[in-house]
C-alpha cells in the first residue's frame, strides 16, 4: 500500500490513522514498525502522528542521542511505546544492552525504530516495513510492506 503526503500535517494524520488500525487487530506478538528512508524524509512526523493515534500525549522528538525512548500506552491492549533511532548506530549489536530483544518480543509492546535498515541482522521475522521517499518538494511517498 501507498500513501502520498503534500504536508507534515498529512504525514502525521496517516501516522495517527495506522495507529488505530493496529489497535484494533488482535496480533498476540509486538508490533514491529521499521521505518526506512531519507534524512528529512518524514519518519520522525510519522512517527509523532502514529504516538497520538495510541493516545499519547507527551510531546514526541526523535531520540537520535538517547537511541531509545518508552511512553506509556493507556486504554488499549498495548502497554508500551518504543520509539527507537538508530541513525547513530555503527553495528546492530550496539542497541543489544538496552534490552532490545525483550522490547521486541513483548507482544505488548509497539516498537517503531527509525534508521531499520541498521537492524537488518537483528530484527523480527514479522516486522511492518515502512518507506518513506521524497516524490517532490514537499510530496511524500509512504509505502506499507508486511515482512
Amino acid at each position: 500500500m501507498k500513501i502520498l503526503t503534500k504536508n507534515p500535517s498529512q504525514t502525521k494524520k496517516a501516522g495517527e490513522f495506522l495507529a488505530k488500525e493496529i489497535s484494533k487487530t488482535n496480533f498476540r506478538k509486538s508490533i514491529v514498525l521499521a521505518l526506512v528512508g531519507d534524512l528529512g524524509g518524514g519518519k520522525t512526523t510519522f512517527v509523532k502522528g502514529l504516538a497520538k493515534g495510541f493516545g499519547i500525549k507527551e510531546k514526541i522528538l526523535s531520540p537520535t542521542f538517547v537511541i531509545l525512548k518508552r511512553f506509556k500506552i493507556s486504554g488499549s491492549r498495548f502497554q508500551n511505546f518504543y520509539h527507537i533511532d538508530c541513525y547513530r548506530l555503527q553495528k546492530p549489536k550496539e542497541i543489544l544492552p538496552l534490552g532490545f530483544k525483550k522490547i521486541v518480543s513483548n507482544p505488548r509492546n509497539v516498537v517503531v525504530i527509525e534508521w531499520a535498515e541498521k537492524l537488518k541482522k537483528i530484527l523480527p521475522k514479522k516486522v511492518l516495513k515502512i518507506n518513506f521517499k521524497f516524490v517532490g518538494k514537499n510530496i511524500r511517498q509512504i509505502g506499507l510492506q508486511s515482512q
